[in-house]
């Protein structure tokens, strides 16, 4: 049987994976059909990019990994509250979604690596 403890590491590690996924496809969509800066695209479309580094640790449980993708997608979620505030219509929605869904990586990665602290050891 399965243990309590277990159960909810394995729910940390879907919602960290499954949230940085949607935000990569969230960056590309944003700036190149959704809502880019410029008709044509933007360069903006390249902040996806830095988010693919984390990914497959984040998709095999590397603890280490969860460390330090919380403090790097704060970077992610200070470019969506400040969009958020600033631009206006589709764009300030994807704001506020790019938010939430850097807050739900962030929660899911701090108790990740909180409750794998004992393995760890």
């Amino acid at each position: 049987m399965i243990s309590r403890s277990t159960q909810t590491i394995q729910k940390l590690r879907l919602g960290a994976s499954i949230s940085l996924i949607a935000l990569i496809i969230l960056s590309l969509a944003w700036e190149s059909i959704l809502a880019p800066i410029k008709p044509q695209g933007s360069q903006l479309i390249l902040k996806a990019v830095p988010l693919l580094l984390p990914l497959f640790g984040i998709l095999n449980g590397r603890r280490y990994t969860y460390q330090w993708a919380s403090m790097f997608i704060l970077i992610y979620f200070t470019e969506g509250t400040v969009r958020a505030w600033a631009d206006q219509g589709l764009s300030a929605k994807l704001a506020l979604v790019e938010v939430l869904l850097t807050s739900i990586f962030f929660v899911c990665t701090i108790y990740y690596a909180k409750l794998t602290r004992q393995a760890a050891n």
